[in-house]
């Protein structure tokens, strides 16, 4: 049995900026607006959060200060880059700021063999001692973690649950199936959050929910006690935002959204910019048809 383990819905939370700088009173505020919609835990620090355009104390900020407007809730912060130095660097520089456990994405560019999956992942968790979950992204990586390969490093102990974006539905159901107990699987895409949990995955880590807190947690829920009619309702009325939110790179379109509701300002730090004029219209169509 796994030390830890990851139920729901939990934010991949946006990181707010305003003239360049990041608006440290915009992100509690949001912090609020989850905790709020009983979100159930929390994902700071990850792609959607910008953080590759973060330094080393702005992440340990962010990260004291979900710690601290986390209303007890688990907190998994990303701290994953396409190094074993720089990963183990910075979740080391994490580790005293709350994180209940750490993100670590399959290293992007270097395009390892599963093989180097492996060991680079065995290597992160023998590291740091802490809950580590593994990100497969191959669409942002180059590289796609196998099932066989994910369900090797569940074996570790403190290697707790995998985010899985791959869409692959046969490799993320292989992942359920054999996984052992204890081993959260969490969908990497709002979209398959109703298949994915339908067969057994435990939640997802959303960028919709940055948006639309409150129906995901309503999404999850019912997933959770098997309703599936109410699930299916809630799939079809949020798929628009699902779709709208990756019409440009994420987070350029979730922050528009959060932005036309008047939540934070639409500031990126590049190499992303703001959304241009049509997708801009578009999320805030798509926030009122929500009626957020």
């Amino acid at each position: 049995m796994k030390s830890i383990s990851f139920k729901g819905c939990g934010t991949a939370l946006v990181t707010p900026f305003r003239n360049g700088e990041v608006d440290y009173d915009a992100f509690v505020a949001l912090l609020k607006r989850q905790t709020d919609a009983g979100i159930h835990f929390l994902v700071p620090l990850g792609t959607t959060g910008e953080t590759p355009c973060l330094d080393e104390q702005e992440r340990i900020k962010l990260l004291e200060l979900t710690k601290e407007h986390s209303e007890g809730r688990k907190i998994i912060a990303g701290g994953g880059t396409n190094s074993l130095v720089q990963t183990v660097k910075s979740i080391k520089a994490l580790e005293p700021y709350g994180a209940d456990a750490f993100l670590v994405v399959v290293p992007y560019y270097n395009k390892p063999t599963q093989q180097g999956m492996y060991e680079y992942f065995k290597a992160v968790a023998g590291e740091t001692g802490k809950p580590v979950v593994i990100y497969n992204v191959p669409g942002r990586t180059g590289a796609n973690m196998l099932a066989e390969t994910t369900l090797r490093l569940a074996e570790i102990e403190n290697i707790v649950a995998v985010k899985e974006a791959s869409g692959n539905y046969a490799q993320i159901s292989e992942i359920i199936r054999n996984a052992p107990e204890g081993f959260s699987v969490l969908s990497g895409n709002d979209d398959e959050t109703l298949p994915l949990m339908a067969t057994g995955a435990s939640g997802i880590i959303s960028v919709a929910s940055n948006v639309a807190p409150g129906l995901m947690v309503e999404l999850a829920e019912a997933l959770l006690d098997d309703n599936m009619a109410k699930a299916r309702e809630l799939h079809h009325r949020l798929t628009p935002l699902f779709r709208n939110s990756f019409v440009e790179s994420n987070p350029i379109p979730a922050k528009a959204a959060l932005a036309a509701m008047g939540l934070i300002s639409n500031e990126l730090r590049l190499p992303l910019v703001p959304a241009a004029e049509k997708t801009y219209a578009l999320m805030q169509k798509t926030v009122a048809d929500l009626g957020l």
